[in-house]
C-alpha cells in the first residue's frame, strides 16, 4: 500500500509538472497572424515559483541573487547568453556549485503557465512584474506577429544567418496547455533529436573516434560518425551518455539521414 501511495504521488507530479512541447511545422499548415519568436539554444527552465527545474524536472543549481528576482507565478524560458554558445551556457547552468559566471545568463520567457487567458494575457503578467521590479535577468523573448509565409521564411532565413537555431511559431489565440500540440509549433532547416551512446567505435588506423553507435528512444539503433571535432574525437562521449544530432528525415529503414553530432546533453 504504502508503495502504491508512492507511484500515485510521483504521477502527480510529474503529471502537473508537464510543459509545453512543440510539433514541427509543415507548409501547408495555416500561421497568418501567428506569433513567432527566436528559438534559443540554451537550457530550457521552468520556475514553480520556489526553484528553478530542467526539462527533466531535475533541479537547477542557481545563485540565491537569482532565484531572488524571479515572481511568486510560474515561468517558462530559456537560461541563455547569446546565440553560438550552448557549450558555455550548459557548463553554468548544470554546475552543482553556481559560479560567478551566473551573471552572464538571463532567463528568457515565453510562457506563463497554469494562468488564464490567451497567449498576450499571460505574457502581459510577466512584462508587468519586469516594468515593476525590474530585474536585471529576467526578460520577455520578443513575439513577431507573422503577416505571410515569406514573412516566416525571411525571418527564419536572417537568423540562420546571425547563427541562431530557429524559430518557434504559436497560435496567440489558445489558452494554456501542456503537452504537445499543433498550437505551437518549431521551424527549423533541419531537425534535431537526442539518443543514447551505447557503442564507441575507435579507428584502428588513426586510434580516435570513428563513429558512436547510439540508440533512439524507440529502440533503433545506428552510427553516427559525421559532426564531431578534432578533440571530440580524441576525447569522444561516453557510453550511457545522452547526445543531440541533427539530421534530414529518415531512410526506409526509419534510420536517420546524414546525421551529425551536435553536442552532449547534460540536462
Amino acid at each position: 500500500m504504502k508503495n502504491l501511495l508512492i507511484i500515485i504521488a510521483l504521477n502527480i507530479f510529474l503529471f502537473g509538472y508537464e510543459l509545453q512541447k512543440p510539433k514541427i511545422y509543415e507548409e501547408n499548415m495555416e500561421i497568418n497572424n501567428w506569433l513567432m519568436s527566436e528559438k534559443l539554444d540554451g537550457i530550457r527552465a521552468y520556475w514553480n515559483k520556489k526553484e528553478l527545474l530542467t526539462r527533466n524536472g531535475n533541479k537547477i543549481n542557481a545563485p540565491k541573487w537569482f532565484l531572488e528576482q524571479l515572481p511568486n507565478f510560474e515561468l517558462d524560458g530559456e537560461l541563455w547568453t547569446k546565440r553560438d554558445d550552448f557549450e558555455n551556457i550548459q557548463n553554468i547552468v548544470m554546475d552543482k556549485n553556481p559560479s560567478l559566471k551566473w551573471k552572464e545568463i538571463t532567463y528568457n520567457i515565453f510562457e506563463v503557465p497554469n494562468q488564464k487567458g490567451d497567449f498576450f494575457y499571460r505574457l502581459e503578467k510577466v512584462k508587468q512584474y519586469i516594468k515593476k521590479n525590474n530585474p536585471a535577468h529576467l526578460k520577455v523573448i520578443e513575439q513577431i506577429k507573422i503577416k505571410n509565409k515569406e514573412h516566416l521564411e525571411n525571418y527564419l532565413e536572417e537568423l540562420i544567418s546571425k547563427k541562431a537555431e530557429g524559430i518557434i511559431i504559436k497560435n496567440p489565440k489558445s489558452e494554456y496547455f501542456t503537452g504537445r500540440s499543433s498550437n505551437i509549433l518549431k521551424v527549423k532547416k533541419f531537425s534535431d533529436m537526442e539518443g543514447e551512446v551505447i557503442g564507441i567505435n575507435i579507428s584502428s588506423k588513426t586510434k580516435v573516434l570513428k563513429s558512436l553507435k547510439i540508440k533512439l528512444f524507440d529502440g533503433t539503433t545506428f552510427n553516427l560518425g559525421g559532426g564531431f571535432t578534432k578533440e571530440q574525437r580524441e576525447s569522444p562521449p561516453k557510453i550511457g551518455e545522452i547526445i543531440t544530432f541533427k539530421y534530414y528525415g529518415f531512410t526506409k529503414n526509419g534510420k536517420p539521414k546524414f546525421a551529425s553530432f551536435l553536442r552532449v546533453r547534460k540536462d
